[in-house]
């Protein structure tokens, strides 16, 4: 067991800092070797803190050279210097400190502060990587304005950037550079950043709208020279649309991105240079799927927009890491909307909350948007923060409109330039613009898990009104046994014979405003709310939750002839999708019960009608048609199946197997004229006009590879032909998984002999295998880490191959005989202590155990093996140890 538990830092014993360091200059000395680090910080004591006693900068795994206050070196008994830090004793109220120390960026596999990426040096500050890099005070609400000068070997490393603006170069002796750069506007010491190394460079311009000419340039290694241009673009439209949606002009000479292909996230916004991991920004049709496209587009615009929402207004502290996060999520999000498709986005956003972050609310690592507490901040990076905290932002959105909205948003950025704030902070400024109170709304950011909406309605024939009573629950979380009601935007319409209805609430006036709306956002606030619409022709179907205005849990009694309805003629793309979601879960219980009995299950005919209508020539939407037709993923079916009292993972799995066949067999006609109608375009782009098809012809494809010979043979083409990486992996999983043991191995195979060389490319074929539903699924995956494809050291190639089959390939994963369990455990003892944090953020598959009751013992038998090792790090503590807590939360009272 370990020596001692780590401490856990909590919100409520937040003190404002002792000092502030107005001012830092930074002297990098760089070596194959070592690094020489010299900095000169100007301190002053903080007027907001009145405590006393010694000073005490954060410093991990660094080499004291040098250490001087104000010019001399201080008495040996007034200083202290251990692992975690230096303290000084009785400081002056302002004085410089100066300090030299060494580091060796080769030997830090954790990947945070300096290291050392395919021969080139990186930073990676957030949250607390800076302490690895010099002394300091590396906390967010320190900010200070950098100057930086970096020397380095001019062949080696002839690129050499740091934040803000370069301001000289010049050659030195012995066949050495320097460079210096100065950030005029103060951040804190988790924004800096650093890249030294042979790079290639894209370059282009963009004009602000107040006039500035700001240079743009993407760092790639020069073989990826053309796969930047889409980044490029993506980075030009996010300046303008921020511009035109926010007021937010750009306000540097440089905006610079760097690709780094060892990378713990997935792209960081440091001020002026922003790093990214390779497979954030590189794209091409060859090497870049579609989905991989529009994930370039949406992380450039997010770590883009970061340049307000986060750094010239950042966060006090890493509890309010939603303040930036939450919000600049919302941000992309609209972007994406803005520039795709709408509907699209609310259904992928609405599935990545259901799947995935619910079950976050429902687990043992349950937490609030503001947590309360933390052992290790690299634990809080979780969907929670954003994507929940994203869909806060977004109420406020709906509730306050667009116009209320920005106003509050320009409030916050003026109110607040230049400073480190709180989520407080951000909602009275939103308050404050629209003289309005969202005391109450706060609540979200407090209280953890998912609420959970009960509708009932009822229909008065001879007046012709129509009644919806909600009740509201949010059930007990780990530490918070009981919840307040919470303000929450119901929106909705009414569908009737003719299509959306007018709604008017009971006691407006007809001929009012509301009277030709067919689309209310209702507000709750209290446990039960009673709402009667009235002057309806015919009783309604509800279509709930328009939008996914809200992220909870909506319980309806509907009946399959509603969802049918709602499926095919609400004009709500969400709600569309959502209805046949409902009538797919359940045709998937009607198999399930079928099975369980005994019997021969049977297709639901409406089912099979619906998504034939889906496939007519006439669909307006492919990719929503798309979206609309995929089943739903076995990880939504888990969470649903647990949210109900616990999942039966082998009957989910079959239960879901017998469906896509028996669809693909009923609908193998239309299907393969779908594929037929969609061919690949003459030449491919990742534009709507393009993918929309090309996902409809892949999910068909999807379904006929169940019919055998006719996906086959559709597949077989499709991989010899495509010109783009979406179509050849399309076909490459159908022959994968549906043909037989030789064809499986040679199209693998052949695959990867051609695309060895393209790492990203090699990426996709461990996914892929990864996922792949065989029975010797652990023991590939087992033998894919001692493939030369694969590298431990790399966080993309294990959150690839390890990453994916514990959290996509479910059923193997939790293989009756506990092999998936140990595969993984493995993996995070092995990297515990070589990239903690990568680790612990593997392990949440194994926390969810009480979600598969069958599988508790072996689960929990793997954590207490894991908690039991000597040396875990504070990362992987945290995780194991709260999943391993008996308690159960209580109900509510």
């Amino acid at each position: 067991m370990r020596d001692a538990q780590p401490r856990s830092i909590r919100l409520a014993d937040y003190r404002p800092p002792m000092f502030l360091i107005p001012r830092t200059a930074l002297h990098f000395e760089l070596y194959e070797d070592f690094t020489l680090v010299h900095a000169t910080l100007g301190l002053v004591r903080n007027p907001a803190s009145d405590e006393r006693g010694p000073l005490r900068l954060a410093g991990e795994g660094l080499e004291l050279r040098e250490l001087l206050i104000d010019g001399e070196a201080p008495v040996a008994s007034r200083w202290r210097c251990d692992a975690e830090g230096l303290e000084l004793d009785d400081p002056p109220e302002a004085f410089e400190l100066c300090t030299t120390v060494r580091i060796d960026p080769r030997a830090n596999t954790a990947l945070e502060g300096l290291y050392l990426s395919r021969g080139m040096f990186c930073t990676q500050c957030e949250a607390e990587g800076f302490r690895r890099i010099s002394y300091f005070l590396d906390r967010p609400d320190v900010m200070s304005v950098y100057s930086v000068t970096i020397d380095a070997d001019r062949r080696r490393y002839p690129v050499l950037l740091s934040n803000g603006n370069r301001t000289s170069q010049r050659a030195l002796d012995d066949g050495r550079h320097r460079v210096v750069w100065e950030d005029p506007f103060p951040k804190p010491s988790y924004l800096f950043a650093l890249v030294a190394g042979d790079l290639a460079c894209i370059e282009d311009r963009f004009r602000t709208r107040g006039g500035r000419d700001v240079a743009l340039r993407i760092y790639v290694e020069e073989k990826d020279l053309a796969k930047g241009d889409h980044a490029m673009a993506s980075l030009k439209h996010a300046m303008r649309w921020d511009e035109e949606r926010y007021g937010r002009e750009y306000d540097l000479d440089v905006f610079n991105i760097v690709a780094v292909d060892d990378f713990n996230m997935g792209a960081m916004e440091n001020k002026g240079l922003n790093i990214f991991n390779t497979s954030c920004v590189l794209a091409c049709p060859a090497t870049t799927t579609d989905a991989g496209f529009q994930r370039v587009e949406a992380i450039v615009a997010h770590e883009y927009f970061h340049n307000w929402s986060g750094n010239r207004v950042t966060c006090r502290d890493w509890f309010q890491l939603s303040l930036k996060e939450g919000f600049t999520v919302f941000r992309d999000a609209e972007f994406s909307a803005d520039l795709g498709s709408r509907d699209l986005k609310r259904i992928e956003d609405a599935t990545l909350l259901r799947t995935a972050q619910f079950a976050e609310d429902a687990g043992p690592l349950a937490h609030p948007v503001r947590p309360d507490s933390y052992i290790e901040i690299n634990n809080f990076y979780t969907l929670t923060v954003y994507e929940k905290g994203a869909e806060v932002v977004r109420m406020l959105h709906t509730l306050l409109g667009e116009e209320g909205f920005r106003a509050g948003s320009d409030l916050y950025f003026e109110r607040h330039d230049g400073q480190a704030v709180t989520c407080d902070d951000f909602i009275a400024a939103m308050a404050d613009a629209n003289d309005t109170d969202l005391g109450t709304f706060k609540r979200w950011y407090g209280q953890a898990g998912t609420p959970e909406l009960t509708v009932e309605d009822a229909w008065d024939k001879d007046s012709g009104a129509y009644t919806l009573t909600v009740r509201q629950q949010t059930p007990a979380t780990p530490g918070q046994p009981g919840k307040a009601p919470l303000v929450i935007p119901l929106a909705l319409g009414l569908l009737g014979d003719a299509g959306n209805l007018r709604l008017t609430l009971e006691g407006e006036t007809p001929d009012g405003e509301q009277a030709d709306n067919t689309h209310r956002v209702l507000v709750l606030e209290e446990p039960e709310q009673s709402f009667t619409f009235t002057g309806l022709p015919e009783r309604p179907v509800p279509a709930l939750l328009r939008g996914f205005s809200a992220p909870v849990r909506l319980s309806y009694p509907y009946r399959r002839e509603q969802l049918r309805t709602l499926m095919t003629r609400d004009d709500d793309g969400f709600v569309r999708w959502d209805a046949g979601q409902q009538l797919m879960v359940a045709a998937l219980g009607d198999v399930q019960a079928a099975r369980a009995a005994g019997t021969t299950p049977a297709l639901d005919p409406l089912l099979a009608e619906a998504c034939a209508a889906l496939l007519d020539p006439a669909t307006p939407d492919p990719a929503v048609a798309a979206a609309m037709l995929a089943l739903p993923g076995e990880s939504t079916l888990v969470e649903l199946a647990a949210h109900a009292g616990g999942a039966d993972i082998d009957a989910i799995h079959d239960a879901r197997e017998w469906l896509r066949a028996a669809l693909g067999e009923a609908l193998e006609d239309v299907l393969v004229r779908c594929v037929r109608r969609h061919p690949p375009a003459a030449a491919y782009a990742p534009v709507g006009e393009q993918i929309g098809p090309r996902s409809l012809r892949n999910t068909c494809l999807g379904y006929l590879a169940t019919r055998g010979d006719t996906g086959l043979v559709l597949a077989r083409a499709q991989l010899a032909e495509a010109d783009n990486l979406t179509d050849r992996l399309a076909a490459l999983r159908v022959l994968a998984q549906a043909g037989d043991a030789t064809e499986r191995e040679t199209a693998l195979e052949g695959f990867y002999a051609a695309w060895q060389h393209e790492a990203l490319v090699v990426n996709h074929w461990l996914q892929l295998q990864a996922t792949l539903d065989l029975p010797d699924a652990v023991e590939r995956v087992t033998a894919l880490m001692e493939h030369p494809a694969f590298d431990l050291g790399n966080p993309n190639k294990v959150r690839s191959l390890v990453g994916a089959f514990a959290g996509a390939n479910l059923v193997h994963f939790h293989r009756a005989d506990g092999a998936g369990y140990g595969l993984l455990g493995g993996v995070v003892e092995a990297l515990n202590a070589r990239n903690p944090q990568i680790a612990a953020r593997l392990l949440t598959p194994l926390t969810k155990w009480r979600t598969v009751p069958v599988r508790v013992e072996a689960m929990r038998a793997e954590l207490s093996r894991l908690a039991a090792l000597p040396a875990l790090s504070p990362d992987v503590y945290e995780v194991v140890s709260k999943s391993l807590e008996s308690q159960e939360p209580q109900p509510v009272g």
